[in-house]
């Protein structure tokens, strides 16, 4: 028996196919930040081998390759914060990750050059991480004193922070210590051609992560009257808080917390990068959180209600739509 009024049937099927195809592409044009992705080149500076700016710098990369496939990125190491923030300002790099300190300490310096810079997203926290071997007596910042300590590459942000947690105690970095420009891929020199190492790095970094599984070591408390007396010092140094490196953040290691300090990373960028790109970079930062914290833990705390607080600069007018385009 044939069904009545057929055509009544074919017409209601079209409306929603229809509706449902208009449905479809209102969804790609509120996620998508433009009718088609950009392309070109950038170049986007990291940090130093076996750390957690690389590691998170190359799984970023792969997830631009997602959303925008003719966009090409050279991916650069480097010291660390405060040679990012130098290549970004001077145009050697387009994008970089760099702590907030080094950030506010290369604009007290440069004003002129950091006028450009432009924060992109606040991502997640860097731990200060001085490690010793377990069998150590150094048990205080005081303690380093005539000892052999790594202090990170020169224009790292460890070498800052390592700085300026030394002079906190009254210790001259160049005449109290014996120190080594060391970065987290040497850190299998402790207790052979050092005595302390200092590291500033999201939890955990590969390269502890590595040491863990031949050598025991332990972590030397920097307590909050540090952090607070760290804050008299300098305007940069309000970034600093204080925080605790959580209990066995490493296999094998301390089974207990030990206090620190945690500084801000930030994803950085200038003035006069396209905001279209930049829209759609930020967008894929945000996105892909949950697939590159699977992999690099300090992603996880990438969060869309913080991405914003990028202070000491301002968001790029392309990270600004885009935060604007999701707000609830």
């Amino acid at each position: 028996m044939s069904k009545p009024f057929p055509h009544l049937s074919r017409t209601r099927a079209l409306q929603g196919a229809i509706a449902g195809f208009l449905a479809f592409g209102l969804l790609l044009w509120w996620l998508l930040p433009g009718e088609e992705p950009p392309g070109g080149t950038i170049v986007f500076s990291t940090g130093s081998p076996g750390g957690v700016y690389e590691e998170y710098g190359e799984d970023l990369t792969g997830e631009f390759a997602k959303d925008m496939p003719d966009l090409k990125v050279d991916l650069e190491t480097s010291d660390g914060s405060q040679d990012n923030v130098r290549r970004v300002a001077s145009g050697d790099a387009d994008f970089a990750i760099a702590a907030a300190d080094a950030v506010e300490s290369y604009a007290i310096n440069n004003p002129e050059k950091a006028a450009g810079l432009r924060g992109v997203a606040r991502l997640y926290d860097d731990y200060v991480q001085l490690v010793v071997p377990r069998d150590s007596n150094i048990d205080s910042v005081a303690a380093l004193k005539g000892k052999r300590v790594a202090i990170g590459r020169e224009t790292s942000g460890v070498r800052l922070i390592a700085n300026r947690v030394l002079e906190a105690e009254g210790i001259d970095p160049a005449k109290d210590i014996t120190p080594y420009a060391y970065g987290i891929d040497k850190v299998n020199e402790l207790g052979r051609t050092i005595d302390a190492f200092f590291w500033s790095g999201g939890l955990p970094t590969n390269g502890l992560k590595t040491l863990a599984k031949t050598s025991s070591f332990k972590f030397v408390p920097i307590t909050a009257a540090f952090v607070a007396k760290l804050h008299t010092q300098s305007a940069a140094n309000r970034y600093y808080r204080p925080t605790n490196i959580p209990e066995s953040a490493y296999d094998g290691q301390d089974a207990y917390a030990v206090p620190t300090i945690a500084v801000s990373n930030l994803l950085i960028t200038r003035e006069d990068l396209d905001p279209r790109l930049t829209e759609w970079l930020t967008r894929t930062v945000i996105r892909s959180r949950d697939d590159i914290g699977s992999k690099v833990h300090s992603a996880q705390l990438v969060d869309l209600r913080t991405a914003i607080y990028t202070s000491p600069l301002q968001l790029h007018e392309g990270a600004r739509r885009y935060y604007r385009s999701v707000k609830p």
